[in-house]
């Protein structure tokens, strides 16, 4: 047993000797430090003028929102179509049958934040929409329109795509 004692004992001082002292030993001298890095050559800055910028505008174009859509009859569906507000269009929505549309009343840029999930064509690019009048605008990520929809009953829109794909949503 005392040798079992003995041999911790041992192991305790052998471990403890392979320690060393890491931390910075102000006694020593301050000047015994690394060498001062030599500088490096810095070429010359020169100055001048930009050239003035290309194009006529450094700007895009302004998306459109109110231009009529090609094929589309607006007066037609708008006057049958029944009032909406935009607290009533907010939550999923069953697009054509096939796929969804979510939409919310988080702003994005004029309107507000939407979404579609497992949709074709135009509508996949679809990021915002607004309600204007009595017509839901569809909207891209850049703020052009891809399509409108307007009420035709309790939990029913009907519309269609910039390029006249018909658009159904309900609930």
């Amino acid at each position: 047993m005392q040798l079992r004692y003995a041999m911790t004992g041992l192991v305790v001082v052998l471990s403890l000797a392979g320690c060393q002292r890491t931390a910075y030993d102000y006694s020593s001298n301050a000047s015994a430090g690394p060498a001062p890095l030599t500088a490096q050559p810095v070429p010359s800055v020169q100055g001048g003028q930009l050239p003035p910028p290309t194009g006529s505008s450094q700007f895009p174009a302004a998306p459109t929102t109110t231009a009529p859509m090609p094929g589309a009859q607006p007066g037609a569906m708008a006057a049958n179509a029944l009032d909406i507000t935009k607290e009533s269009m907010v939550g999923s929505w069953r697009v054509n049958g096939s796929c969804d549309m979510f939409l919310t009343l988080t702003n994005l840029g004029s309107g507000s934040r939407g979404g579609t999930r497992g949709c074709v064509g135009e509508l996949t690019a679809m990021g915002s929409w607004e309600v204007a009048g009595k017509q839901v605008l569809l909207k891209d990520r850049s703020g052009n329109q891809l399509g409108s929809v307007y009420k035709t009953a309790d939990n029913r829109f009907e519309g269609q795509t910039s390029t006249g794909q018909s658009i159904n949503l309900s609930r």
